[in-house]
């Protein structure tokens, strides 16, 4: 599976941004996807998953801030992501996990100014 991502950008503390990560094939078939971010120095993290069967999980440091969500018209999955933080700021990769492969897309950066 290849995924291409977008939507990162630089944006002040509290406002918003809308990522999408789109797939090569139908994301019906894809076990799930999700988006994981990495900031300077730390180690890759998870953000939030969202599986085939549409059930979610987001790690509680962006738990009623980020919505993840997905277009099986359009084989997206979007992050929409509000209220953002300072400690937001990192490179976002989206990932697929198919027939139990992991495929990842390219990051996009997301820095929040404070």
């Amino acid at each position: 599976v290849q995924l291409q991502a977008s939507g990162g950008g630089l944006v002040q503390a509290g406002g918003s941004l809308r990522l999408s990560c789109a797939a090569s094939r139908s994301i019906s078939y894809i076990s799930a996807m999700g988006w994981y971010r990495q900031a300077p120095g730390k180690q890759r993290e998870l953000v939030a998953v969202i599986t085939s069967g549409g059930d979610i999980y987001s790690v509680d440091s962006v738990k009623g801030r980020f919505t993840i969500s997905r277009d099986t018209a359009k084989n997206t999955v979007n992050l929409q992501m509000n209220n953002l933080k300072p400690e937001d700021t990192a490179v976002y990769y989206c990932n697929a996990e198919f027939r139990g492969t992991h495929s990842w897309g390219q990051g996009t950066q997301v820095t929040v100014s404070s």
